[in-house]
Formats: structure tokens, sequence, C-alpha cells
């Protein structure tokens, strides 16, 4: 069954080179210039796709090349912890089928709160959902910081979610799964405070997830900003529409290059856009010139 899926799966990337290249920028087809970087484009069903359920997700996936797909809460796909385990495996045989890869879920949990019911519940289903990762052929979970209350002093509140990721990141590793952790919240989405954070982390299956906000820019800069959490990346980075806004895409790219980052760059639109088809190839083909561009710098 196994060489099957593969053999499934790599006849539908072929097929998928063939029916995009035109449409792609010359010589970069979607999926050749992924390659050529290591980098690959993928979609966080955040806004594009929060409507389409699973079988429609998967095929859109496959019609533009975005072949790396993050899932997130109550969106039309469904994939919650409350699937059977028929259920779970239907799942992971609809990805196995396809072309498309299910990174995992993108989940709300956090670990910031000064309540310890509720930093309970976070960590506890934070392991219910690193299951359902598990069980539908996954790699990991998508958690974050949401902020630094005013009231704890701000190295009590790192430590606290230092320590939730430490222990969700035990129970991942145990499954064969990552903890993804999104630079996000008030405060806690500043560069020098995501790194405060990670160097309280010892779990090796706990990464960060870059996720382009506008803190990264603050003093010292992009560059010295990225180079001091690098170290911590794991297979995942955030971005919005990449021909939207002032946020330096093409650095950023540049950057990754550098490194030679091989992940998912994952794309968590913000706009509703009539045709979302034609979006998403309208984000392939950036990204597209973005490497190529980089790799020529």
């Amino acid at each position: 069954m196994m060489e099957k899926n593969l053999s499934r799966r790599i006849f539908l990337q072929r097929s998928i080179v063939a029916g995009i290249g035109l449409s792609m920028i010359d010589p970069f087809t979607a999926l050749a210039s992924s390659k050529k970087s290591g980098m690959k484009l993928g979609l966080v069903t955040y806004q594009w796709g929060k409507d389409w359920d699973l079988p429609t997700l998967i095929a859109n996936c496959e019609k533009t090349g975005f072949l790396g797909v993050e899932l997130r809460t109550e969106h039309a796909h469904k994939v919650e912890s409350n699937l059977s385990a028929i259920q779970r495996s239907e799942v992971k045989k609809r990805f196995a089928d396809s072309p498309v890869t299910c990174l995992g879920y993108g989940a709300n949990f956090e670990y910031h709160s000064p309540d310890k019911v509720a930093l309970r519940k976070n960590i506890d289903q934070t392991k219910e959902y690193i299951q359902l990762c598990k069980d539908i052929g996954a790699t990991g979970i998508k958690v974050k910081p949401n902020g630094l209350p005013a009231e704890v002093a701000k190295e009590k509140t790192i430590s606290q979610i230092a320590a939730s990721l430490n222990e969700v990141g035990k129970f991942a590793s145990n499954l064969g799964q990552l903890v993804r952790v999104e630079v996000h919240g008030n405060l806690s989405q500043e560069i020098p405070n995501m790194k405060a954070i990670f160097e309280q982390v010892t779990e090796k299956s706990v990464k960060m997830c870059w996720n382009c906000n506008d803190e990264d820019l603050l003093p010292p800069g992009l560059e010295p900003n990225f180079n001091s959490v690098k170290k911590w990346f794991g297979d995942t980075v955030h971005v919005r529409e990449l021909n939207v806004g002032n946020y330096p895409y093409q650095q950023l790219m540049d950057l990754f290059t550098g490194i030679k980052y091989d992940g998912w760059i994952l794309l968590e639109a913000r706009t509703e856009p009539a045709d979302k088809i034609a979006a998403m190839n309208e984000q392939m083909m950036v990204f597209n010139e973005m490497i190529a561009k980089a790799k020529k710098g």
C-alpha cells in the first residue's frame, strides 16, 4: 500500500508540474524552483481555504502547486480532535493518496496566562491535538505565546511559556511530532522575547516558526533579528501575501536562501479575493520570482 501511495504521489506531482508549468515564469515552474531553493510554498487555511471541505482543499492545493498545508481549527475541513479512529485514518489516506503533505495543525493553544487552570487546559489540549496530528499522518502542531501579561514579571511569564513548551515538546517527541512555536502575541512576538523563551527550551522537538511581524524590523533590524534566532527555526515559516504591504519579503527570502533553508513557506493570507485559485497562482508566481532573485544574489 505504501508503494502504491508513493507511486500515485509521484504521478500527481509530475502531472501538476505539467499542468501549471506554462502559467509560471520561465524557467521556474511551481515545483522546480522550490526544489532548487529547498523552500516550498504551502498554505495555512487561515482565510484562504477556511471554507473548503477536505477534498476541495486538497484538490485546490493540487491545482495550484501548494503541496503543503497547515490546517486550522473550526474550519470547513473539520479535522478536529473529535474525529473517530476510522475518520482519522480516512484523513490520513486522503493526504497519502495525493501529492499534498499535511504538515499538521495550526492551533491557538497558548501558555502565557497567569491562571493556572487555563494554562493546564491549554497544555492538555495541546497534547490531545498532537495525538490527532500523529493519527492523521502529519508531522506537528503549531502553537503560540500570545502575550506577556502586564501584571506579571516578564521573566516569570517567559519561564512559564518555556516550561510549558518543554512539557508538550516531550510529549510530541515521544510521538515523532514537532511543536512549532509561532512568533506571536503582544510583546511576546518581539524577537528578543522569543529568543529569551527559546533559551530556556530544552526539548529538541520544539521549533520556532517565523511569522513576518512588523516587530521583526525593530532595531537592530531584520537581518540581526533573524540571525539571533535562526538556530531554532523548524520546518515552517508563516508569510502574508508576498506582494501586499511593506514587509521586506525579498530580503527575507534572501536570508532564508542564505542559510539553505529547506522547509515550508506557508501563506497565511489575510485578504478575501473573489477568485482564490487565481490568487494562489499569483502568489506562487511571486514566490518563484523572489526565490529566483535570491539565488542570483
